[in-house]
């Protein structure tokens, strides 16, 4: 396929005048910058940026009212995960201590590569027992690969304690409403 292209004016092919506009164009901007425009950078970390609603952050382990972790060990965030970020090893037969709650069923290890995590909450969507939770965290820093591996009592640490599981009592109080099944008070 052939173009055929216009001639160029005098004006075109002189490159004086593109100068001179861009120059025009750079004082212009900097005339803006320095003298009409102010706080427009955020100076990190004495200001902090304000997240708006609905922001995902990091992906945190939770524990319950008691102390200790709501994880029972399904693997389904290990499941979903599409970079294959976490790494759940589940008790082994010798299991847990028995004078905590689901003790047998509370994860060995929990792990979250926070390099290799996207951010997309699938994790949180799986999770039947509301175990983890995306934080309003943006700026996570590390020396070392090591130090952004977190380990279970990590996330933990970080995730804090949240209340019983809340995830289906909507759907619940409205199988109530309609009498789906009959529920004994």
């Amino acid at each position: 396929m052939i173009v055929k292209r216009t001639e160029l004016s005098f004006w075109e092919r002189l490159y004086l005048p593109a100068i001179w506009g861009g120059f025009k164009v750079t004082a212009g901007h900097f005339v803006n910058t320095v003298f009409r425009r102010k706080g427009v950078t955020m100076q990190y970390p004495e200001q902090k940026w304000v997240v708006p609603e609905g922001y995902r952050g990091a992906p945190y382990l939770v524990k319950d009212q008691e102390g200790s972790t709501k994880c029972v060990s399904c693997q389904l965030c290990e499941f979903v995960c599409p970079p294959k970020a976490i790494k759940i090893t589940p008790p082994g037969p010798e299991g847990q201590p028995a004078d905590r709650r689901n003790a047998e069923k509370m994860p060995k290890e929990f792990e979250i590569n926070m390099l290799r995590c996207i951010f997309c909450g699938f994790c949180q969507e799986v999770c039947p027992e509301e175990a983890i939770f995306l934080e309003r965290d943006y700026s996570l820093t590390g020396l070392s690969r090591g130090e952004m591996i977190y380990n279970k009592e990590k996330l933990l640490a970080l995730g804090g304690t949240h209340a019983g599981t809340q995830k289906w009592k909507h759907k619940l109080e409205e199988a109530k409403e309609q009498e789906v099944f009959p529920v004994k008070d």
